[in-house]
Formats: structure tokens, C-alpha cells, sequence
């Protein structure tokens, strides 16, 4: 499911972010660019997070893409 419309960032996408370490909005910020235009996810993007973190949603595991 999006959770960032502006930025077309995926509920997979967070949680796969904290897969890979992030622990604040301001990670997924710097990571995923999630609420830097209008704003209107933060909130929900900081509950997928806080489900990542608090293992209430499996993480998906990361793939290492090689070139």
C-alpha cells in the first residue's frame, strides 16, 4: 500500500528501510524522501515504522541487488 502519494513510497518500502536500520522519520526522510513534499503521510509513515520497530509487522528481507 502507498503511504507516500508525492514520493511513491510503499508500505514495503519503509519497513524495508527498517530492515536496513532506519529508526526515525527522519531516516525515511533521508532514505525514501517520504513526507518532504506536502506532509500528509508523516503521520502514517511514522505508524509503519513504529510497527516495523516494534516487530508488530514482519520485515521483508532485504534483497542486495549486484551489478
Amino acid at each position: 500500500m502507498y503511504v507516500c502519494i508525492c514520493n511513491a513510497v510503499t508500505e514495503r518500502q519503509i519497513l524495508q528501510a527498517v530492515a536496513g536500520g532506519a529508526r526515525t522519520v527522519a531516516d525515511l526522510k533521508r532514505a525514501l524522501k517520504v513526507g518532504t513534499r506536502c506532509g500528509a503521510c508523516a503521520s502514517f509513515a511514522e505508524e509503519v515504522l513504529e510497527e516495523g520497530l516494534e516487530g508488530r509487522v514482519p520485515l521483508p528481507q532485504i534483497i542486495k541487488q549486484t551489478s
